[in-house]
């Protein structure tokens, strides 16, 4: 192993702020086999992009994606670019020998996405480490959640309910953005939020979800352009121009796990009063867990073997060094915020890529949430009937 491992980061947004702070943080807390270092910024508009990569630490920015991609001073190529990016970026990183660390939703569609991973697939045996970037597996409590199920802690799995709601576009004079646009988001609420916890339900239960029946809203269908429309008091004026809304402000689904569970998901981004509201319950016949993401550092767990007299929920402070991840940061009983997920994302990529770990979620994990995404849409097009999820084909992969 080289003694440093050099970054190129694609995407000079929101997503690319959190994993550049990623990428400075994890080698000052965590004992790494390679130092990650970010060596270029690269963005769509130049200026912007000049402006990102000062502010984050990076020494470098560029207006072209493609530049980064052959340089032989690159090892990792980081794709925190809007959804319809990924596949085309991926590909060329991968095609280059270069390891992957791509955000969620892996691809806009499942084509796309299973082209990823027969490329991830076919650059692995040339030492390649690609990984998805669904952070919420790096919070301490989900890790310590997954570690019960494994340890059979709330036995057979019957009920699974996940809620992820936000209410920043519950405003109907909230701007357009690129969110709000099928052809490079993707999809709206579902695939942005609602993959969060396809992803989270599958990996706690160690479960795919089989079949769903669902629902999708569009509550808004126009917004006003943004920066072109906004007149005194901050409301856009009557005479603003607005685009179409194409994906969806709200889903809803019900799901069939493979061991027959039942699953209950929703995902908004409509909830008025709910900045950030990832929740996630799972009861078994033994037990069950439950965590909301408001209060990150702490799970709840009931164990029904306790005695009569004494049985409830129970909350674990999850910030003890024996439990996932804690050990790294600060004294026990000092919380963990959101931006630790990013930094222990890139400690379990970096580490793998040493040789010390699997990198998880790989490109196959994503993939299975984004068929469930395609299934959604199938049942919502279809008024709610029960669709199957489809099984994994590679077809129109590259060989």
């Amino acid at each position: 192993m080289p003694a440093t491992l050099r970054v190129a980061l694609i995407g000079p947004g929101f997503m690319g702020r959190m994993h550049a702070h990623a990428w400075r943080t994890a080698p000052r807390f965590f004992d790494l086999p390679v130092t990650p270092e970010l060596v270029v910024l690269a963005g769509r508009d130049a200026e912007r992009t000049a402006a990102a990569a000062a502010s984050y630490g990076v020494p470098e920015s560029t207006d072209d994606w493609r530049t980064v991609i052959d340089r032989s001073d690159i090892d990792v190529v980081d794709i925190c670019s809007p959804g319809d990016t990924h596949a085309e970026i991926a590909l060329a990183a991968l095609a280059a020998g270069k390891h992957v660390l791509c955000e969620k939703p892996l691809a806009n569609s499942v084509a796309d996405a299973e082209r990823m991973v027969a490329a991830a697939e076919q650059a692995s045996s040339a030492g390649a480490v690609s990984m998805c970037g669904f952070s919420y597996r790096r919070t301490p409590a989900l890790a310590l959640a997954r570690r019960l199920v494994e340890d059979g802690r709330i036995g057979r799995i019957r009920h699974v309910r996940a809620q992820y709601l936000q209410d920043w576009l519950s405003d109907p004079e909230a701007p357009f953005t690129w969110r709000l646009d099928r052809e490079r988001a993707g999809s709206g609420t579902l695939g942005d939020i609602g993959a969060h916890s396809i992803d989270t339900a599958q990996w706690l239960t160690g479960e795919d979800i089989m079949r769903v029946s669902a629902a999708l809203r569009t509550f808004v269908p126009t917004r006003p352009v943004r920066g072109e429309s906004v007149g005194l008091g901050g409301r856009a004026r009557e005479d603003a121009p607005h685009e179409r809304v194409t994906v969806d402000d709200a889903a809803a689904f019900t799901a069939s796990f493979a061991s027959g569970a039942l699953g209950v998901f929703e995902a908004t981004r409509m909830a008025t009063g709910h900045r950030n509201s990832n929740r996630i319950e799972i009861n078994g016949d033994r037990g069950s867990i439950a965590f909301d993401f408001r209060e990150m550092n702490e799970l709840e767990f009931y164990d029904a073997a306790d005695p009569a007299g004494e049985q409830g929920f129970r909350r674990i402070q999850v910030n003890e060094p024996e439990q996932p991840y804690a050990g790294a940061w600060w004294p026990a009983g000092h919380g963990l915020g959101y931006e630790h997920l990013f930094t222990h994302q890139v400690v379990d990529f970096v580490r793998a890529i040493g040789g010390g770990e699997t990198a998880a979620p790989t490109f196959a994990d994503a993939a299975r949430v984004q068929r469930v995404l395609a299934a959604v849409e199938d049942s919502a097009a279809n008024d709610s009937a029960a669709v199957d999820v489809a099984p994994a084909s590679i077809e129109g992969a590259p060989a």
